[in-house]
């Protein structure tokens, strides 16, 4: 309710001004007209169940509402099958430049796409302005292939990436693969890749689609190495020809999955002098990172066994050659360097430009690079001696260079790397006034923050998305940017405010991507627990980005995402003995439970912040057992960190753990240290008692 207040008249007139076009009636601000406000809801849920007659009803009454391109966008695209090429037509020209109009064209394209109406896809492709959806992508590249049916490597390396991109089986990948597949542009082989690909991600549609083109005859072997990989293998004994050879492979990947060990067995056994080396190499890459990423049950050196089986490490994955750095990374109290090094070499281009493997590639030659050497001066007239850098060190200073940054965890470890600390950089110019109202008076970002206002958060995020990122080529200028964040900022929509100054590359505004909502509270519930605010808030912007009725898919609840669970045994070991679960969204109480909760967290897991991160975003069970066994490695928390086997609780420790080190050179004033607040992770002290056993 209170940033609806902040919805003046004027920018609401704004809005029907901006968009008489899109919604020819008058805007009033949220809250103002609660009854169409309420149709609008009624109208979303009608489109969520599918409901075209109820959704066809209502559309009259919705006309003239702020809102009333969304509601035309359902009741449209409820029946989009069903609906002429004029309807669509007219509806692209009442909306156009709005986020619905080319919502709908993207919409329309892909149904273009599946009716082979290469006609009307070519005639309405240049209007997409979006150009985010790789289905329809890969039907622009197959009606660009049928135009000029030639070999085109730009082409076919386009369609190979979007296809492998794409983990559900879809239609337009599928048919541009197929037809270059065809015309000899993509190979068999990029087929079964595509196939391995989609077994290993548990998607048999897919991987059958990919088969299909190349072997059809084999569709009921891949159904029966589906439900039972080991059952299949154990009743085939040859493979002698390609695509017996490939499926036998598949049922590998299938097992290894599950059973990495196994998996190992057949191959090693059975199964590796059938197979090419290529396809060796892609199970052997494959079962090391299974087992690599099982940091705390199994060593690494298990998994570095399997990947030294490998003759060619460019017949891996990035995500295989990832996995190979991290066990390299852990593979004792020291890495194994040039394992590391190896690795990062063999990956891709992107994977590469990556500030992840970018900095362990630094990381990696450092350790590697021999002393620098004292040389005779060239003159007489010189100094005593001149120092000469080796290569390697050269090449790495220039890598951390290269991110060196505060604006994340390695690059904020790069920052130290080279001997600085983090601070708070300098605010931009400020906004005038002319660029404010830019933003004030932009359609998009109205129409986001509406639907924001009335309840449908997720249809305005995609429309606030839409007007930053994608309505103009390249997204907006660094200004605009700026003062769209501020426009969300002022509006307290923080989760708009943060992504969208997130954005900006030559300017970062702390104070909009690091915003301190409730700083009061926040700082008097930590600081009476002994814990540190900057952690809690860099928790906080993580978990929820200050949306108070955040709710995630599990069932946390509030600020600081709390679980029902949770809160009830929380509540009881700090003597709310009054709580009851309805309090969790109340913010005082969700504060209260949340901060609580972390600090017990903290202290069963020594302290550490990065693994107390991981046991509020995966439970305590998880970091407990990733910590290893008594008598096991101590890791740089940084490594350890990027051994999470979860790639989502990796990620959350890496930026829970930035946006602290940020909050703290913010609350503090002084410049600060990531390293410093990571530390060191190893086994627990056995001999030492367990703080809270039942910590859920």
């Amino acid at each position: 309710m209170l940033y609806k207040l902040f919805f003046s008249t004027a920018l609401s007139a704004a809005l029907s001004a901006s968009t008489f076009a899109q919604s020819p009636s008058f805007a009033q601000p949220p809250g103002a007209n609660a009854a169409g406000d309420s149709l609008v809801v009624e109208m979303n849920k009608a489109f969520r169940r599918s409901d075209k007659d109820r959704l066809t009803q209502l559309l009259p009454q919705a006309r003239g509402h702020a809102l009333e391109p969304w509601a035309a966008y359902w009741e449209l695209k409820a029946r989009l099958e069903d609906a002429s090429a004029q309807e669509v037509q007219d509806f692209m020209r009442r909306y156009a430049g709005s986020y619905q109009e080319d919502r709908l064209r993207n919409d329309w394209l892909r149904l273009l796409g599946q009716r082979r109406d290469w006609a009307g896809f070519a005639a309405e492709y240049p209007n997409f302005r979006m150009n985010d959806d790789r289905e329809v992508r890969c039907y622009a590249l197959l009606v660009e292939h049928l135009k000029n049916p030639r070999i085109d490597a730009r082409l076919s390396e386009e369609v190979r990436k979007n296809w492998y991109a794409q983990r559900d089986a879809d239609d337009g990948c599928t048919a541009a693969a197929e037809r270059l597949v065809g015309s000899k542009n993509l190979t068999p082989l990029d087929a079964w890749q595509k196939a391995r690909l989609a077994m290993e991600g548990n998607r048999p549609k897919a991987a059958r689609d990919a088969v299909q083109i190349v072997a059809p005859e084999a569709l009921a072997m891949v159904a029966e190495l589906n439900n039972s990989p080991i059952k299949f293998l154990s009743s085939k004994y040859l493979a002698l020809r390609t695509v017996r050879k490939e499926i036998i492979t598949l049922a590998l990947v299938k097992l290894a999955v599950s059973d990495s060990e196994g998996a190992a067995f057949q191959l090693d056994s059975k199964w590796a002098g059938q197979l090419t080396a290529e396809e060796r190499n892609w199970l052997w890459g494959l079962i090391g990172k299974q087992t690599a990423s099982r940091m705390g049950t199994q060593p690494a050196s298990d998994a570095l066994q399997y990947f030294a089986k490998v003759t060619k490490d460019t017949d891996l994955t990035d995500d295989m050659l990832a996995w190979k750095a991290r066990a390299s990374l852990r593979a004792g109290n020291q890495p194994n360097w040039q394992q590391v090094l190896k690795a990062v070499n063999a990956m891709s281009d992107d994977a590469r430009k990556d500030p992840t493997w970018t900095y362990w590639k630094a990381r990696a030659l450092l350790a590697l690079s021999p002393p620098d050497m004292a040389k005779p001066p060239a003159t007489a007239k010189g100094p005593a001696s001149v120092t000469v850098m080796a290569p390697q060190r050269i090449e790495a200073l220039m890598l951390l260079q290269s991110i060196a940054s505060v604006r994340g965890f390695y690059e904020q470890l790069a920052l130290e790397d080279l001997g600085l600390k983090i601070s708070a950089p300098a605010k931009p110019a400020p906004l005038s006034a002319a660029e404010k109202e830019i933003a004030r008076l932009n359609p998009g970002l109205n129409r986001g923050a509406y639907a924001i206002a009335i309840g449908l958060r997720s249809d305005g995020v995609r429309e606030w998305n839409y007007a930053t990122n994608l309505h103009q080529k390249n997204g907006m200028g660094e200004r605009e940017l700026l003062a769209a964040a501020q426009f969300a900022c002022d509006r307290q929509i923080w989760d708009r405010c943060i992504n969208t100054s997130e954005r900006t590359t030559t300017v970062a505004d702390f104070d909009q991507r690091f915003p301190m909502p409730f700083r009061a509270s926040v700082v008097k519930h930590s600081q009476a627990i002994n814990l540190d605010p900057a952690y809690v808030y860099g928790l906080i912007r993580q978990e929820s980005r200050f949306i108070m009725d955040a709710r995630s898919g599990v069932g946390a609840s509030g600020l600081m995402q709390v679980m029902p669970a949770t809160a009830r045994w929380t509540a009881k070991k700090i003597g709310m003995d009054s709580f009851t679960p309805d309090q969790i969204n109340d913010r005082e109480t969700n504060i209260t439970i949340g901060t609580a909760y972390l600090k017990l967290a903290l202290d069963d897991l020594n302290g550490s912040m990065p693994m107390a991160a991981a046991a509020y975003n995966a439970g305590p069970g998880r970091p407990r057992t990733w910590r290893g066994q008594p008598g096991g490695d101590v890791l740089e928390a940084a490594i350890w960190a990027e051994n999470i086997p979860f790639s989502e609780t990796r990620d959350y420790v890496k930026k829970v753990l930035s946006n602290t080190t940020n909050y703290a050179a913010i609350l503090t004033g002084q410049p600060q240290s990531l390293k410093g607040r990571l530390g060191l992770v190893g086994p627990r002290d056995a001999s030492l008692p367990e703080p809270y056993k039942d910590l859920p």
